[in-house]
């Protein structure tokens, strides 16, 4: 038997509110300048539920394993050293 999920995507090229609020995140697919990082927490001054290093320019795919990383408040872009756009896929 497969899990089915309704998944939704969201770019944003800044930081801050991503402004979907609760959500799992499962995929961010993010395009970089040069060397960066990203940082995403649970809410402005939340916990860190996602800290990514890149190492040149490039876009990157990223696959969370199992379910994903669940974000208990609105994910917030703490972090985007380099990043030019990245898109959060969520359930």
């Amino acid at each position: 038997m497969s899990d089915n999920y309704d998944i939704s995507s969201k770019r944003v090229t800044a930081t801050g509110a991503v402004g979907i609020g609760r959500a799992r995140i499962r995929m961010v697919v993010a395009t970089l300048s040069g060397a960066g990082r990203i940082t995403l927490t649970s809410g402005s001054g939340g916990v860190t539920k996602i800290d990514l290093d890149f190492g040149a320019a490039g876009t990157y795919d990223i696959m969370l394993p199992g379910t994903g990383t669940l974000f208990e408040s609105d994910p917030f872009v703490a972090t985007a050293t380099n990043v030019t756009a990245q898109t959060l896929f969520w359930s």
